[in-house]
């Protein structure tokens, strides 16, 4: 992907768009921690820029903290231990405020429907609700394929209560209806992967037991619970990035 040159842009805007860039890749892992950036005169005839505005970009980066430079070496992705807001973009703020107005909308309707489904749910509903989190608890599973199931396991719980304006609703909402599948929760959050994995499955099983024994109240509860601390942590995470 170039930066687009010349066409009378001017040039802040190139290194801007070559900042961007750059960020971009280590938001989204593609550059790590300790990993080496391409060299100046790699970075001028890829995206067909002058030596200024690399050198312009790489400023900018490392004013915001996500390089640094070693000379006679040169330019690295620095580790994690920055801060949040060091890694963060508008876009992705926007996605995080997003969230949160979905999950304020989910607890509304998803919070009701659990305890719908506990009470309606047929023999066979329960039996995908099981096999459902049966593969979400594989470790093997991507990080796309989870958000799939995740959804899916919601979607399933709103297809068990027999109202088909609340199954509807979700299904036309689609997959950006889970956070992860739009965010790095794990990181947003400040927790390991795998113990954010291990908290998520725990919260789908409390609310599988209870709609299992037919209990509305306390599957009304556990997603309660479950909706309610995904839409805390976004918050906290909105908080910290707008300091």
């Amino acid at each position: 992907m170039n930066v687009p040159a010349a066409g009378g842009k001017k040039r802040g805007s190139l290194s801007q768009g070559l900042e961007a860039l750059l960020s971009g890749l280590i938001l989204e892992g593609r550059l790590r921690g300790g990993e080496q950036l391409p060299t100046e005169s790699v970075l001028m005839l890829e995206h067909g820029v002058s030596r200024t505005v690399v050198r312009e970009a790489m400023s900018r980066l490392q004013a915001a903290g996500m390089v640094e430079t070693r000379h006679g070496i040169g330019t690295f992705v620095r580790g994690s231990t920055l801060s949040l807001g060091a890694f963060i973009d508008p876009a992705t703020l926007g996605i995080i405020t997003d969230s949160l107005a979905i999950m304020e909308f989910r607890i509304g309707l998803e919070v009701e429907a659990a305890g719908l489904a506990a009470l309606r749910r047929s023999p066979d509903q329960l039996a995908g609700l099981r096999a459902l989190l049966d593969q979400l608890g594989q470790p093997a599973v991507s990080v796309n394929d989870r958000a799939a199931l995740d959804f899916q396991f919601h979607l399933s719980i709103a297809q068990a209560t027999g109202n088909h304006y609340i199954a509807s609703t979700l299904l036309n909402l689609g997959v950006v209806i889970i956070p992860r599948s739009r965010l790095d929760c794990a990181r947003l959050f400040h927790d390991e992967p795998a113990h954010y994995e291990q908290r998520m499955q725990s919260e789908h099983e409390q609310i599988y037991q209870a709609i299992f024994n037919q209990d509305a109240e306390c599957a009304c509860a556990a997603m309660r619970l479950h909706l309610h601390d995904s839409r805390e942590y976004l918050h906290q995470a909105r908080q910290e990035l707008l300091i």
